[in-house]
């Protein structure tokens, strides 16, 4: 443990979250977006499912801990979503389970705290002639379709909307930018820096129009130790000096 102790942002789910500090990724712009504001917690999980995710809920979340999140944002679809294998073995779920599955996970985290946030993804749309083109010897028959994401993604909208939760949809959202099957993957399913922007985004989007007392958009949460101080560097004035706290002048896209 390190101080001061700062709100907790947890990222949960499966690839799309492991991966998300890699290659420009969405959970290393949140990072550097709350820098000095929030934690951002990676609990990702390549190749899960909602199954699995229920499996080490209470491991993951514990009831009992002495802090909880203020916000987690969870990913689970991609995975489940895939075609179902002869053998019976493999990461699908079924869309009737996948549906109950989420709505235990939203249930449970729902319960950790009264001022505990959540924010849902849905499964992006995959390129699925890269994915053809990227699959490995390794691997026996991987079916992903845009038909399959878009059936997840949409009844992981439908149960949020029924729960009150946020939900970004990124299915319709990747969708919107041009040439979003050449530049939002690397292998046709995990995101590229470019799809991760999307990512940011949408989710700095929520956060923003969200009547959360307290607010959890990075502008209106407090910066740690920004009081002006006479070892800052000195100003073009040769007598005061400048607080850098709060200077973005760094990021390539100046987030909203």
């Amino acid at each position: 443990m390190v101080g001061p102790v700062r709100p907790q942002f947890v990222l949960f789910g499966s690839s799309i979250v492991q991966l998300s500090f890699s290659n420009g990724g969405w959970g290393a712009i949140l990072a550097d977006v709350y820098a000095r504001k929030a934690d951002i917690l990676l609990r990702g999980y390549f190749g899960w499912n909602s199954r699995r995710a229920l499996q080490v809920l209470d491991h993951v979340f514990p009831k009992d801990a002495s802090t909880q999140p203020e916000l987690i944002i969870t990913y689970f679809g991609g995975n489940d979503s895939m075609g179902a294998h002869p053998s019976g073995l493999g990461p699908h779920v079924p869309l009737s389970e996948y549906i109950e599955n989420m709505k235990q996970i939203v249930n449970y985290l729902k319960g950790l705290s009264d001022s505990t946030r959540l924010i849902f993804l849905t499964s992006p749309p995959v390129n699925e002639e890269s994915v053809n083109k990227y699959a490995s010897e390794h691997f026996s028959l991987l079916v992903r379709t845009n038909e399959l994401c878009q059936t997840y993604a949409d009844a992981c909208v439908k149960l949020c909307q029924e729960l009150d939760v946020k939900v970004v949809n990124l299915f319709t959202a990747f969708q919107q930018r041009e040439n979003w099957m050449t530049d939002c993957f690397t292998d046709g399913v995990h995101l590229s820096a470019e799809g991760s922007k999307i990512v940011v985004a949408e989710i700095l989007k929520v956060l923003k129009e969200a009547e959360w007392k307290p607010s959890l958009h990075w502008k209106s949460m407090p910066t740690e130790f920004a009081e002006d101080s006479p070892y800052d560097i000195v100003g073009a004035d040769g007598k005061t000096t400048l607080n850098p706290s709060e200077w973005t002048f760094h990021r390539e896209i100046q987030w909203d």
